[in-house]
């Protein structure tokens, strides 16, 4: 089928949804199913199913940018990309056991980051523009494919971490960067607080630090990791002033992609079908102090991210994150009655509706924070 059939055939089946008044889920691989707000109300909607939907529209090395349709396999995108030399320098996970169930539409809904936003930004960073079939059954394009094109409202960055709750993404144009000329992995022993801080006074001098993770393997002792990267003579340099045990290159890429896609050791419990903790998703400002909450840790991006393994009290989680100046998201496992998003503030609640509504009247799709 090809693509404008493809699209057609969305249309009408969104169409069709608007006449029955019947829920949708737009769904690519289902790589991150279980952050689904509302799962009672997924069983009953119709699968959007946008796997069809897929391929390279465009790709321009020279110009760092590359637009991609929204079924297209993230693993599909970036090895094309490094053919060029080039990559997705915020690591966006793909959690696929099979490496090509994720996809570039579920990137931008989920909006999640991997260990180099820590130094580049976040995957809504890297977005110059997106087309969305709406829950009108129409199709609307933001931005485009440069940096300047972008007046008003930049609608397009809004649909990152938006979980399918505006329409259906259909393509999205994003700026891509060159892969760096060198990286290296050092790892320190100290404990979490000393981390913490260690982390922000060297981001704070001119280093080429990458990415961050901190945590306490299973056989005993608290390490941190820091990836370096950038020109080579940066590197070596870096290198030479922090000291620390440098990883071989084998050691140290198993290590990163076990952060970013959760494949590590530590993670293995939080994907057991039956796991006894909850993985909470912590969002705080990296200075802050390690939270006084039972459980493993393991902590990224210089202390603004950290992963929780607890049965701890949901309550005590959010509201100790909250106290932080954060939020908490529960990312897999643990109660299934909890919300897996902290509800938001009444007034961001009321801008929220009034949004979704603006381009889902009818209610199709689903709410991200499981308030419809």
């Amino acid at each position: 089928m090809q693509s404008s059939d493809t699209v057609s055939a969305l249309q009408e089946q969104v169409r069709q949804a608007i006449a029955e008044r019947r829920p949708l889920l737009p769904r690519g691989g289902g790589s991150k199913d279980w952050l689904d707000p509302d799962p009672a109300r997924s069983r009953g909607a119709q699968r959007l199913d946008m796997r069809a939907h897929s391929g390279i529209v465009s790709y321009e090395p020279s110009e760092l940018y590359v637009t991609a349709r929204a079924g297209t396999p993230l693993l599909e995108l970036e090895e094309l990309l490094a053919r060029q030399g080039q990559c997705l320098p915020c690591d966006p996970p793909r959690f696929a056991r099979d490496g090509r169930s994720a996809t570039v539409g579920g990137m931008l809904a989920s909006g999640l980051s991997g260990p180099g936003r820590l130094s580049v930004g976040a995957v809504r960073d890297f977005v110059l523009g997106a087309s969305l079939l709406s829950g009108r059954a129409e199709i609307l394009r933001f931005g485009g494919q440069v940096m300047k094109n972008v007046a008003g409202f930049d609608v397009s960055r809004l649909l990152a971490g938006s979980m399918g709750s505006l329409g259906a993404i259909l393509d999205v144009s994003l700026k891509v960067l060159p892969q760096p000329r060198a990286q290296a992995t050092l790892g320190f022993e100290m404990d979490q607080r000393r981390a913490i801080e260690q982390v922000n006074q060297w981001c704070a001098r001119p280093l080429p630090i990458s990415a961050s993770a901190w945590f306490a393997h299973a056989g005993g002792g608290e390490r941190l990791y820091l990836r370096l990267r950038g020109a080579r003579a940066a590197v070596e340099a870096a290198c030479s002033a922090l000291g620390g045990e440098r990883l071989d290159p084998q050691r140290a890429d198993a290590l990163w992609t076990g952060v970013r896609d959760q494949e590590s050791d530590w993670f293995a419990p939080s994907w057991e079908a039956e796991a006894p903790e909850a993985l909470w998703r912590i969002a705080v400002p990296s200075l802050t102090p390690a939270l006084d909450l039972p459980g493993h840790w393991l902590v990224e991006w210089g202390g603004a991210l950290r992963w929780l393994r607890s049965d701890a009290d949901a309550g005590a989680i959010r509201e100790a994150a909250a106290r932080a100046g954060g939020h908490a998201t529960r990312f897999r496992g643990g109660d299934a009655a909890v919300p897996v998003f902290t509800p938001p503030a009444p007034v961001l609640q009321g801008i929220h509706r009034r949004v979704k509504s603006s381009f889902d009247p009818h209610g199709l799709f689903p709410d991200c924070f499981g308030l419809s």
